[in-house]
């Protein structure tokens, strides 16, 4: 079918793109809810490339004549995913220091007393320590892994978006 990419001969591209996105932030936010969690500010940082991976692989999914350049966007999501991954787990294996400031602050609209009083009785949730792993990799490494996943899938995608705009413009003269 014209303008549908697909992964491994059978599944289409952007709604597995689409799946693994929403399934990494329901994990990351099950962790947060269910497992308790906190997540640090480079945790919030890494979930922004999974937002906007949903709604690129959406777009793709509705519309896949505009393959190349949403699955091009993906890419490059995917690849900034990767980075921010990479750069939060060099901090929790103390690599390279991480943020001044790394930590979750509260709404500002609230009395200064109570904004003092939540400061003092929220934990402060360091950056540079990993409160979960699994097989010696933390979420952060996961993250690194499963980013670099998305980026393969947005490629071949691309791969083959670009290639079927050659054999239009071959055929058809690029109508």
């Amino acid at each position: 079918m014209t303008g549908l990419y697909f992964i491994a001969g059978r599944l289409p591209a952007a709604p597995v793109l689409f799946g693994l996105s929403l399934a990494v932030l329901l994990g990351a936010y099950g962790f947060e809810i269910l497992g308790g969690l906190a997540p640090c500010q480079l945790c919030y940082y890494q979930r922004a490339p999974y937002f906007l991976a949903i709604a690129l692989s959406a777009l793709a999914w509705v519309r896949p004549a505009w393959g190349a350049p949403l699955y091009g966007l993906l890419m490059l999501t995917f690849l900034t995913g990767a980075g921010l991954g990479v750069y939060h787990a060099g901090v929790e294996w103390k690599f390279w220091p991480g943020p001044a400031s790394c930590s979750a602050l509260g709404s500002s609209d609230i009395p200064l007393e109570q904004l003092m009083a939540q400061i003092l009785a929220a934990p402060v949730v360091r950056c540079d320590e990993i409160p979960w792993s699994l097989f010696g990799l933390s979420l952060a490494g996961y993250n690194v892994l499963i980013s670099l996943g998305g980026l393969a899938l947005s490629a071949y995608a691309f791969g083959q978006a670009a290639e079927q705009h050659k054999f239009r413009e071959r055929n058809h003269g690029g109508v």
